[in-house]
């Protein structure tokens, strides 16, 4: 029997040395994976350069044409065919690869643009009284040459992959293209809120602007809010959590999104490191887990995170391509934000996004001018005639608005002061369960259902954390065999497992022994909960499967256990729901992520009237 081998070569062949071109060319395709990741190159090294304004042009979705001017430093004339050597560059000596604070440093980027398109780089230094040009086609170098141009760099990428047209086959269309750089001029635009960057489609001739930020003044942290508002949305400052925490050396800063701001993917998260995009699966871990408590799985939060660490306590040289970390200690940054947005999310309260009485408002139909009738009415209300008074007909006649049969009630006045009372007070019950309150500049609508399955899940949760977790024993301990790594770090966290109902002990040869489960999860397979555990573990450093099955539990409890819809409420009753949400935090929505109430003002109630 004959076995098939596909990678063997037959015979031995003598190992042969790559010609430079060729070793180029393989490497840039780690480095230049599409137009994008050349476009991210350029610009980090023009911020790395010391640049106040960065203008980008791109022509069919930057296959053709890639331009990136700056006003740096420069390079000077005797470095500029250096710049083009692999493993050249200005950022490092070669003797500290652990402390790297500038955006580039492996010296790839030039080089593997000229291997696989035309490049052509000029620039003038700091100082110097002329500018020089050289140009790389295909992987060959020539020799530099006066120019004309001011003070900074221009790098100017022509028909990228030219060398490797197999690689123009996997590119997407240009509009796709398009929008990956946007959305990396987009990130680098809110790592860096001091400087001015300017995004232009130069395809066909016709410049058009794609994206433009001007640099943002203030301090830090409010020109980092400006900017992100300007590219996320106008309201996302109105919609957005400040967050601020340090732990061991570590500092995460930045904004979150309420819940009910959430979108239906995750694509506007953006998280940062000493100032470097990534999209770090730790990071977008961490994010998922603080938000779980909060939001279906098809809601994505909407957050601007900045974490900030010694450069020896995290790894950029993972990838060529730099949008990958490595942390030193994983858990403690996972700890670090999922506290931090928790803590900021408790901050906020009963408040939910402005953007839910939008879509409030958005929803309504105002009638059209014409006839009083209206569709939304069974007829129009007839107001009995005086003969019809005086022959006491009046009780036959339409009934008036006052008196409609509805499922609410008017409640008496309350105290003059009570308006004032954020969610102010309740007024009526309508369809047995939408809560009308006023407010002093307005009405709020709650569903009484929603909001008090939050209210009864926050309970419970709190007698959880005083209380802790009940454990139900197992009759015969459940032996689980995960394998000798994976048991080392499950046990490693032996005890915050325990108090969440769940204990284990060691059993040898790559097992462990489960004695106890949590009572609340009922008839849970044990074997089945431990191998989950320990998946995340491994694939996060961190697990919050345990938990979260827990608090699913709880949540169904709440559920069953809130207000139903269709109970009628007295107004002591609404008034006591709505005080006890002020008090309570996250009852701006429910345990899905759905708003518990609707808030709006007069102003919008008049504007729907045509009286603004």
């Amino acid at each position: 029997m004959n076995d098939y081998t596909p990678h063997m070569m037959g015979a031995p062949v003598r190992i042969r040395r790559l010609s430079e071109a060729a070793a180029n060319r393989i490497a840039a395709g780690e480095v230049v994976e599409r137009p994008a990741s050349a476009v991210k190159e350029l610009v980090e090294n023009a911020i790395d350069a010391g640049a106040s304004r960065i203008e980008i042009a791109v022509a069919d979705g930057g296959k053709t044409l890639i331009r990136v001017t700056d006003d740096g430093i420069g390079i000077p004339a005797e470095d500029l065919a250096l710049a083009l050597e692999r493993h050249a560059t200005s950022k490092i000596d070669g003797s500290d690869l652990v402390n790297i604070t500038s955006y580039g440093f492996r010296g790839e980027a030039l080089p593997s643009m000229g291997a696989v398109g035309r490049l052509t780089l000029i620039s003038r230094a700091a100082g110097a009284g002329d500018a020089w040009e050289i140009e790389a086609r295909m992987g060959e170098i020539g020799t530099p040459r006066p120019a004309a141009r001011g003070q900074g760099t221009t790098v100017e990428l022509r028909d990228l992959f030219c060398a490797t047209p197999a690689r123009l086959k996997f590119l997407r269309t240009d509009r796709a293209e398009t929008g990956a750089i946007t959305e990396v001029i987009k990130r680098l635009a809110m790592a860096e809120p001091g400087i001015t960057l300017t995004l232009s489609d130069v395809s066909g001739g016709k410049v058009r602007v794609l994206f433009r930020a001007a640099a943002e003044t203030g301090d830090l942290f409010d020109a980092r809010l400006a900017r992100i508002d300007r590219i996320v949305g106008r309201d996302f400052a109105a919609n957005a959590l400040p967050v601020e925490a340090e732990r061991e050396g570590l500092r995460l800063s930045g904004f979150a999104g309420l819940p009910t701001y959430a979108r239906g993917a995750a694509v506007a998260q953006f998280l940062f490191v000493n100032g470097r995009p990534v999209r770090d699966k730790l990071l977008l871990g961490a994010v998922r887990g603080a938000y779980a408590d909060f939001l279906s799985r098809d809601r994505h939060p909407v957050v601007a995170l900045f974490l900030d660490c010694p450069p020896e306590r995290v790894d950029v040289n993972v990838h060529p391509a730099k949008a990958e970390v490595r942390f030193r200690e994983p858990g403690l940054v996972r700890g670090l934000v999922v506290s931090a947005l928790r803590h900021a999310l408790a901050e906020a309260g009963h408040r939910a996004a402005t953007t839910v009485s939008d879509h409030a408002l958005g929803a309504f139909q105002p009638e059209g001018q014409g006839a009083p009738q209206s569709a939304g009415w069974r007829g129009a209300v007839r107001y009995p005639s005086p003969a019809e008074l005086a022959a006491g007909q009046a009780a036959q006649a339409p009934i008036g608005f006052a008196e409609a049969p509805w499922s609410g009630r008017i409640e008496p006045e309350p105290e003059p002061d009570a308006a004032h009372l954020p969610l102010g007070v309740a007024r009526a019950q309508v369809h047995e369960n939408y809560v009308i309150a006023q407010t002093r500049d307005g009405i709020v609508i709650i569903d009484q259902h929603a909001a008090h399955e939050r209210l009864v899940y926050e309970r419970l949760k709190h007698q959880v954390a005083e209380n802790g977790v009940k454990r139900q024993g197992l009759l015969i301990p459940e032996i689980v065999e995960l394998g000798e790594d994976a048991v080392a770090r499950v046990l490693e966290r032996a005890q915050e497992l325990a108090e969440l109902g769940l204990v284990i002990e060691p059993f040898g040869g790559g097992a462990v022994a489960v004695r106890e489960v949590p009572a609340v999860l009922g008839q849970a397979d044990p074997a089945v909960l431990v191998r989950d555990v320990a998946d995340e573990l491994t694939d996060l450093g961190a697990s919050d499967s345990l938990k979260s099955r827990i608090e699913a539990i709880l949540s169904r409890m709440a559920c069953h256990g809130s207000v139903r819809s269709g109970r009628r409420l007295s107004g002591d009753e609404m008034n006591a729901l709505l005080r006890e949400m002020e008090a309570t935090p996250h009852s701006g929505q429910c345990n899905h992520g759905r708003p518990t109430y609707v808030s709006l003002t007069l102003a919008q109630i008049e504007k729907l009237f045509g009286r603004r």
